[in-house]
């Protein structure tokens, strides 16, 4: 769902800033009286580990990334190539700087919005016990080490499902193209 890796930065630096805002956010809803303290405070720790925020900036990169895909399907035989990378140089370009103009007011709608949607989910269905097994899933040192493997073990199953699957796939895949291009270019002939 990124941005053709565009977002990333985006994402990264919005989730830098989580933990304290998204700890600030949550003292309205136990403010409210509708959940106890020590409930609270776990959902609050729970919130800050687990970045909920990042639900609105998936939510975002999707149809930026969508308009990124599509302006260069459209530009895909239509431009020479050099018109073509110009043309999706600026594109990406101004997508990248959609994406940091806006990140900061989706996240902050997250944020605003947590206390009053997230927590009493959590609070109504999870009891203190639970919530405490999950942070401390979350915090889990065993967890970082799976998640820090998971590019590797993504990239080695790839290459393998590739080499494995790939003769017979590749030429039904060209195939796929080579219809869907004639399909675009009777529609776009005169």
């Amino acid at each position: 769902m990124a941005l053709c890796g565009t977002a990333h930065a985006a994402t990264a630096a919005t989730n830098a800033a989580t933990p304290a805002a998204a700890g600030a956010t949550a003292a309205p809803a136990a403010a409210a009286g509708a959940i106890p303290p020590s409930k609270q405070a776990l959902i609050d720790k729970l919130l800050d580990l687990w970045h909920m925020e990042n639900v609105g900036l998936n939510m975002l990169q999707v149809p930026v990334s969508d308009a990124v895909t599509q302006a260069k399907a459209v530009l895909q035989g239509r431009a020479t190539d050099a018109k073509r990378d110009a043309a999706m140089s600026e594109v990406v370009t101004e997508a990248r700087k959609f994406m940091e103009d806006t990140v900061p007011t989706v996240k902050t709608s997250a944020q605003k919005l947590m206390p009053t949607k997230v927590a009493p989910l959590l609070a109504e269905r999870f009891s203190e016990d639970e919530l405490k097994q999950m942070i401390a899933i979350l915090e889990s040192p065993v967890k970082a080490k799976f998640e820090a493997l998971l590019p590797e073990l993504q990239k080695s199953l790839g290459e393998a499902v590739a080499a494995d699957s790939g003769p017979v796939i590749n030429p039904k895949l060209q195939d796929l193209k080579q219809r869907i291009g004639m399909r675009l270019r009777a529609a776009v002939t005169p």
